[in-house]
């Protein structure tokens, strides 16, 4: 059985594509690749749920390892992508954050749920006031009627 193995792993490492894929230097980065892909798919989400402190830490990270990636050799171009890919989404998410929380996002979006709170309250009780309006006139036309 030993044999089997080594004989299979031999095969496997003879071919310069499959022993890539068998390697630390693709199975590292494709496992990595689910940070940026959350941080891409955030971009999507309200920016109230965006931890600054968390979306810094993930800047600092990816920039550092970028480095790294080109660093080791062979350079792992795979890894220096998803850490690229990573920065680029978490400095997005940083800006939404600092628009959101400190340069008065918030506020604007507050400001905005609120007219449109009023627009909605306005046109129910339009509503409200034409169903009376009507139930009168219904009421009146009954009186005179009879």
């Amino acid at each position: 059985m030993a044999a089997a193995i080594k004989a299979l792993n031999a095969r496997i490492r003879a071919n310069p594509t499959l022993d890539y894929f068998c390697s630390t230097h693709f199975w590292g980065p494709a496992s990595n690749f689910g940070i940026p892909i959350a941080a891409v798919m955030d971009t999507q989400k309200d920016p109230e749920i965006i931890s600054g402190p968390m979306t810094g830490t993930l800047i600092l990270y990816s920039s550092i390892f970028a480095r790294y990636a080109l660093a080791v050799t062979p350079k792992n171009y795979l890894l220096f992508g998803c850490h690229v890919i990573n920065c680029s989404a978490q400095i997005t998410q940083g800006y939404r954050y600092l628009k959101y929380w400190k340069f008065g996002g918030r506020e604007a979006a507050l400001e905005q749920k609120a007219k449109e709170g009023a627009s909605a309250a306005k046109d129910v009780a339009n509503k409200g006031v034409e169903a009376i309006k009507d139930a009168a006139k219904d009421v009146k036309d009954k009186v005179t009627s009879s």
